[in-house]
């Protein structure tokens, strides 16, 4: 016989799901700070280099998507991976608005100094997101640590990794 007693574990078992997803998507402070500085100086044209504004192997684009919910756009300020002729972009702090954003509109505006294009984005699969995002570690992403990974993990700590911290490939439309 089913009791309510059910149904209410199985709420507060959402309610937990809800409640550490939420956790785990949180940016810290200092790195929304950082965020707008970076967003200000993007708007103005400053073609700038991750992680550091001015140093580093990630070109700062501005990534602007249709919010799913109002449909206005929304702009984030984002550093580009580069591989293998492709780009991709992850999240190093799980899944955030503009992850659920880019989710559901499928596409985006890149720009970059004056220049800006559209560009398709698809979510990579589990194993296809693991290897770039191993191989992107190894060549010494400074955001390694916000994935819970390091150069050493192995390739299923990976797709552990990338279940939370989900990879898009960008392409041009």
């Amino acid at each position: 016989m089913i009791t309510g007693g059910g149904h209410h574990d199985n709420v507060s078992t959402r309610e937990n799901e809800k409640e550490h997803m939420a956790k785990t998507s949180q940016i810290p402070f200092y790195v929304r700070l950082g965020n707008a500085l970076t967003l200000t100086l993007l708007r103005a044209g400053f073609k700038l280099r991750g992680p550091f504004l001015l140093f580093g192997n990630y070109p700062m684009y501005l990534l602007t998507v249709r919010g799913r919910k109002s449909g206005l756009p929304r702009t984030v300020s984002l550093a580009i991976i580069q591989r293998n002729g492709k780009r991709y972009v992850g999240s190093p702090f799980g899944i955030v608005d503009w992850v659920r954003n880019l989710r559901a509109a499928g596409e985006a505006t890149l720009t970059r100094g004056r220049r800006s294009e559209t560009v398709t984005a698809r979510e990579l699969p589990t194993s296809e997101a693991a290897l770039v995002m191993r191989e992107d570690v190894k060549g010494g992403n400074p955001f390694a640590r916000n994935y819970g990974v390091t150069a050493d993990s192995s390739l299923e700590e990976f797709e552990r990794a990338v279940v939370s911290h989900p990879l898009f490939v960008l392409e041009r439309k």
